[in-house]
């Protein structure tokens, strides 16, 4: 295992839209979540990296029924409800139409690992971020407490489903990498 200095840190989908709690995908435990991210972005400043779901121009496929489930979703991706939360700096961001993040530019900036994940949610854009990590042999490290899901069962439940990827993925804390840093 390397150290935690050599991580990158990937905040993910950090936007107003998981952060509202009167958003249909409001994550209920954003605030709490969020609070130990900022902490974590302090930490591992000129190394991190934002990334931010926005919808799809045109759905296609698979995509269709769940934009018909969802249709307060599509909008452009300017819209408020696809901003971060917070102002990245000049700390890269990577934009995408998919749950999942890991691809050729994330990977880019990640390179071989190992990774550090934080942020919303840990049971869609986290867990699918983790395993194409993973999947590409990255060291994931998911920090739990600095993640929030749609629920808490079901951010459990997705905490539980990364674990089995062990050695591959770990499940830490904020406390636990601050300590390392």
């Amino acid at each position: 295992m390397t150290g935690v200095d050599d991580c990158r840190l990937v905040v993910v989908d950090a936007q107003r839209v998981f952060a509202d709690p009167a958003s249909p995908w409001g994550a209920p435990r954003f605030a709490e979540a969020h609070a130990n991210v900022r902490r974590l972005v302090d930490a591992h400043h000129g190394t991190v990296v934002h990334t931010r779901f926005i919808a799809p121009a045109e759905p296609t496929g698979a995509w269709v029924a769940y934009y018909e489930q969802f249709p307060f979703a599509l909008q452009p991706p300017d819209s408020p409800l696809y901003e971060l939360v917070d102002d990245p700096g000049d700390a890269p961001v990577v934009v995408a139409t998919t749950f999942g993040k890991w691809g050729p530019d994330l990977a880019a900036l990640i390179g071989q690992g190992p990774v550090l994940l934080t942020g919303v949610s840990t049971d869609c854009c986290v867990l699918s971020t983790a395993l194409g990590a993973a999947d590409a042999g990255v060291e994931v490290r998911v920090v739990a407490d600095a993640c929030a899901g749609a629920t808490d069962a079901d951010h459990e439940r997705a905490l539980a489903v990364m674990a089995l990827y062990a050695p591959l993925i770990t499940i830490t804390t904020t406390e636990a990498v601050l300590a390392s840093v």
